[in-house]
């Protein structure tokens, strides 16, 4: 295998591919013994692996340079590509379902990928591949927008991540001028994503018209594979999110505020833990990843393989630049049986975040495509996904020393309740594309209206200064998942509910690391609650566990507090 820089990207062959696919389903459907079936359906797998993983390829290079001609229309002629290839995939999963050895393939794979399949199948139709191009079209022209944001600030160019560094000083008027900034580049395009988003909910919803759904949620809870729970419990678990942990964080912004004398709480304050600053790693990027290396060394040896592999291949691009895209982000390359991490160092503690949060998705991916017969059951509903991450964020913190040294323990406070203040944000970007959705002739006015309105009800500490922009519910846009991911973000709520759950069998004295391997080795053979229950995980959508969890993160909070 090469280093990721040296991996060949080829143009997938569309057609072909499309001739080859449909050539295997007629040998998977004609084939007259199980063996032969499972032979045929193994080959269909590897071909999608090989066209899946030039796709990532050309992907992860474009983010890595938006401003590379070459892989921004690679990118445009596969996004046409791959929703042309929809059909095909229609007739692939009819097929699989309709085999006469389904039972022993399910017995082989799992129930959950026949459920998927039947799901699948009933919305991939002809007539939504125009839909689906322009709505990909549009992904990309969001993201372009964005990362071609920066600004001059004290002498730096500073793309949104740089300044979000500046708003971590423990001089508040480099915060507020920061913040200003930063504030100042959403508004400059506000107009451009204004335009992008209500194309995308146009078309969004005509998606779902043409598939038969009532309103575009109901369309995306199926397609987001909800089966096991509907908007009704998410609803309520919103609700226990706001009965019990908001006035836990209210009572620790509270706090904050005193501790770094303050006399009210502005957002660009909020993530100052300290008066004298926050704890931030000790190394230039290439340091930082050495010292990873060492801790998930120590900290097993699955880990200690998966980031020795992940380092000798070079499966991970840190570096912030200019023309690259935002954010932080873990993908996989099937043919390799590799994940890949992107992201953008910042010189903060977000920095070790992602090597431990993006490093848990890629962890998974790594062990269990090494159990698991086929790509398509490694990767587990998105609920769960998400627990393999943060949980990982969790067990990092015996090794803190190694990044922050004697800031060790002030990193370990703020990172843990940082992750509990997170929640009702989580929520509150759920609630608010629910209001969208439900109104889908909404214009900007409104969106801004539903996000003040939803900002107040789950975090009515938020102050923005005084700015305008922002305090008029301009903050929503800045939350890609929003735009790219529609109805994702609440599942980071869910699985942090379920990180915790981890995490508190750990400081109990539990089997906690036997519990995680055993949920990133199930990988996605089973639904979200039969894998919760396999791992020994209490449901998050019930009341008394987000009650549980409130009271054990409020005792956490208090104890890490203490060895500061």
């Amino acid at each position: 295998m090469e280093k990721f820089s040296e991996m060949k990207y080829v143009r997938p062959d569309v057609a072909s591919i499309k001739k080859q696919y449909l050539a295997l389903i007629k040998e998977f459907s004609a084939a007259e013994t199980f063996e032969k079936a499972n032979e045929t359906f193994l080959k269909s797998q590897k071909l999608m692996e090989e066209f899946v993983t030039m796709v990532v390829i050309a992907d992860v290079r474009n983010t890595c340079d938006m401003s590379d001609k070459f892989y921004e229309e690679e990118k445009k002629y596969l996004d046409t590509q791959t929703a042309k290839l929809m059909p095909v995939m229609k007739k692939s999963m009819r097929a699989l379902l309709k085999n006469k050895f389904r039972p022993e393939l399910e017995n082989l794979y799992g129930t959950h990928m026949f459920k998927d399949a039947e799901v699948s199948e009933s919305l991939i139709k002809w007539n939504i591949i125009p839909l689906t191009i322009r709505e990909n079209l549009l992904s990309t022209e969001y993201s372009k927008t964005a990362a071609k944001c920066s600004c001059d600030f004290r002498g730096e160019k500073c793309n949104f991540y740089g300044l979000l560094r500046h708003m971590q000083s423990t001089d508040r008027e480099e915060r507020r001028e920061a913040f200003k900034a930063w504030a100042g580049l959403y508004e400059g395009i506000a107009p451009k994503l204004d335009e992008i988003y209500g194309k995308m909910i146009k078309i969004r919803c005509k998606i779902a018209k043409r598939l038969g759904f009532k309103d575009y949620t109901s369309y995306a809870y199926l397609a987001r594979g909800r089966y096991d729970y509907d908007r009704v419990k998410t609803a309520e678990f919103r609700e226990a999110v706001h009965k019990y942990i908001t006035p836990l964080c209210a009572r620790l912004y509270k706090e904050q505020a005193e501790a770094i004398g303050v006399d009210k709480l502005r957002w660009f304050d909020e993530d100052v833990i300290f008066p004298d600053g926050n704890a931030l790693p000790q190394g230039t990027p290439d340091e930082l990843v050495q010292k990873a290396r060492e801790m998930y060394r120590e900290m097993s040896p699955e880990t200690g393989e998966f980031f020795d592999f992940m380092t000798e291949y070079e499966m991970f691009d840190f570096v912030t630049r200019e023309n690259k895209h935002l954010g932080g982000y873990c993908t996989m390359l099937p043919k390799y049986k590799s994940p890949f991490i992107f992201s953008n160092f910042n010189g903060t503690s977000a920095d070790i975040d992602v090597l431990t949060h993006e490093a848990g998705h890629a962890f998974q991916y790594f062990y269990a495509s090494r159990r698991l017969p086929i790509d398509n059951i490694v990767g587990s509903t998105s609920e769960i996904n998400e627990i393999h991450s943060m949980t990982m964020e969790h067990f990092a913190y015996p090794y803190m020393e190694k990044f922050f040294g004697e800031n060790a323990d002030k990193y370990r406070f703020a990172h843990f309740t940082e992750a509990l203040k997170t929640i009702p944000y989580l929520v509150s970007v759920d609630e608010f594309q629910h209001r969208v959705y439900d109104n889908p002739k909404s214009k900007p006015a409104d969106w801004r209206r539903f996000w003040k309105e939803t900002e107040q009800k789950y975090m009515p500490w938020r102050s923005y200064d005084g700015n305008e922009f922002l305090e008029g519910g301009g903050f929503w846009m800045q939350k890609q998942h929003i735009f790219l991911y529609p109805f994702y973000y609440v599942d980071y709520a869910l699985a942090q509910i379920g990180a915790f759950s981890l995490y508190r069998k750990k400081v109990e004295g539990g089997d906690a690391w036997g519990s995680y391997l055993k949920l990133c080795g199930m990988g996605g053979k089973y639904g979200y609650f039969e894998t919760l229950e396999k791992a020994g995980i209490p449901l998050p959508l019930n009341e008394e566990t987000v009650k549980e969890t409130a009271e054990f993160a409020a005792r956490q909070a208090e104890e890490l507090k203490a060895k500061i």
